[in-house]
C-alpha cells in the first residue's frame, strides 16, 4: 500500500518559489482595473498541487481568487495554454456546469511575466487519494455517482451549441492524441524504454473506431475535482489545460486508470484503487462504473476498453516525460516533477499489457 499521505503534501498553499514569484503591487494595480469589485491589499500564495500551470490563490479583504499562468522558460509546443483553458471555463460556466467562474484573461507578459488568468475561488475538499480514507462508505458511493454524472454531462453538450464549435479538430482524436504524445515524448526523451518504442509503434495501428465528437476535458480524475464541503457533490472540475474537441470514450477511459494503476512509495507517483477493498469502501467495481456512465451517456466504451487504456496509460506516461524534460532545461514547478521519472516506466509496461490484451 502507498506510505505515503498525499492528502497532506498536496493540499493548502505554499510561499512560491523565487523562478515563480509573482509582482503583487504590478498585479494588484492590473487586477483593481480589470475586475469588478476588485480591492487589495492583496496576499498570494502558491498551490501546492501538482499542476504543470503554477496556480495561485488571491487573497483580498472581501475575496479570494484563483490565477493561473503558463510557467516561464522553454516550454513544449502547444503545451501550457491557459488561453484555451480561459476559454473554455467561461463557456461551460454559462451553461451551469461545475467550474469556477472565469474573471480575466491577459495576454501581456509585462503584468507577471507570462500569460495568465484569474478565475473565481471555489470552496471545497480535494481527494488526493482516489479511496478517500477519511470519508463513509456512503459518501464514497455517492461522490464517485457524482464524478460519473459530471463528465457524462460534460459528454453531452453539443460543442457548437456552447460556442465551442472550433475548440479542436475533433476527428481523428485519439490517432492525433498519438502522435503528439509521441512527439513530445521523443523531445523530452532521456532514456530508451522498451514498452514507449512499441506502443509508439503499436498504438497507431488499433486506434479505435471514434464515438461523435464532443468536448474533452483531458485529465479527468478525482484530485482534479473540487467537492462540496457538505455535501457529496462535484462543485468544480479543475484544470482544463488539456481539454479540446474529440472522442469522449477516450476521455472517460482516461480516469478509469485509477482502478489499474501502478503502486507509487513516491508522492510522484498518481494514486491508485489496487489493492483495495471497493465493496467494503463503497467504491463501484470499474465495471459497474463503466455501466453507470454508459447508461448516462448512451456511449460505450467496453468493446474497446483494453486500446482506450493502453492509449491513456501511454498517454500519461509520455506526459510525465515531458514533466522530467522540463526538469531537464529547468522550467519544472512542482517540487515532485524530478521524482515522477520514476513512473514512467511502470506507467509504459502497464499500457504494453493493455495492448497485448487487446
Amino acid at each position: 500500500m502507498i506510505s505515503i499521505d498525499r492528502q497532506q503534501i498536496f493540499s493548502g498553499t505554499k510561499d512560491a518559489a523565487p523562478a515563480l514569484s509573482l509582482d503583487v503591487a504590478q498585479l494588484e494595480r492590473y487586477l483593481t482595473a480589470e475586475i469588478a469589485g476588485f480591492a487589495g491589499p492583496l496576499v498570494i500564495k502558491q498551490f501546492k498541487g501538482g499542476q504543470s500551470n503554477p496556480t495561485y490563490l488571491l487573497e483580498t479583504p472581501a475575496r479570494r481568487y484563483v490565477l493561473r499562468r503558463k510557467p516561464p522558460g522553454k516550454l513544449l509546443p502547444s503545451a501550457h495554454a491557459v488561453d484555451r483553458e480561459y476559454r473554455v471555463i467561461s463557456a461551460l460556466h454559462r451553461q451551469g456546469f461545475p467550474v469556477a467562474e472565469a474573471l480575466v484573461y491577459c495576454a501581456d507578459e509585462s503584468v507577471v511575466g507570462t500569460p495568465f488568468y484569474v478565475m473565481g475561488f471555489v470552496d471545497g475538499r480535494v481527494f488526493w487519494e482516489p479511496q478517500m480514507p477519511q470519508s463513509t462508505a456512503t459518501e464514497r458511493a455517492a461522490v464517485y455517482a457524482s464524478m460519473n454524472e459530471t463528465i457524462a454531462r460534460l459528454h453531452s453538450f453539443d460543442p457548437a451549441k456552447i460556442g465551442l464549435a472550433d475548440f479542436g479538430k475533433g476527428e481523428n482524436y485519439v490517432a492525433r492524441q498519438v502522435e503528439r504524445w509521441s512527439k513530445q515524448y521523443r523531445a523530452s526523451e532521456t532514456e530508451k524504454i522498451e514498452a514507449m518504442e512499441r506502443l509508439i509503434e503499436w498504438l497507431p495501428k488499433h486506434i479505435p473506431a471514434a464515438a461523435a465528437v464532443r468536448l474533452v476535458h483531458g485529465d479527468y480524475r478525482l484530485d482534479n475535482l473540487i467537492v462540496a464541503q457538505n455535501r457529496p457533490e462535484i462543485v468544480a472540475v479543475l484544470d482544463w489545460e488539456l481539454s479540446t474537441l474529440g472522442d469522449p470514450l477516450a476521455d472517460f477511459s482516461y480516469h478509469l486508470m485509477a482502478w489499474h494503476m501502478p503502486h507509487s512509495e513516491s508522492a510522484a507517483g498518481t494514486a491508485s484503487l489496487v489493492g483495495h477493498d471497493l465493496h467494503a469502501l463503497g467504491i463501484p467495481s470499474m465495471s459497474d462504473y463503466v455501466d453507470a456512465y454508459v447508461a448516462r451517456t448512451g456511449l460505450d466504451p467496453r468493446p474497446a476498453l483494453p486500446v482506450y487504456l493502453a492509449y491513456n496509460f501511454f498517454r500519461i506516461a509520455a506526459i510525465l516525460q515531458g514533466i522530467i524534460g522540463r526538469v531537464r532545461d529547468g522550467t519544472a514547478t512542482s517540487d515532485f516533477a524530478p521524482a515522477k521519472a520514476e513512473m514512467i516506466r511502470p506507467l509504459a509496461d502497464k499500457a504494453w499489457d493493455f495492448a497485448r490484451q487487446a
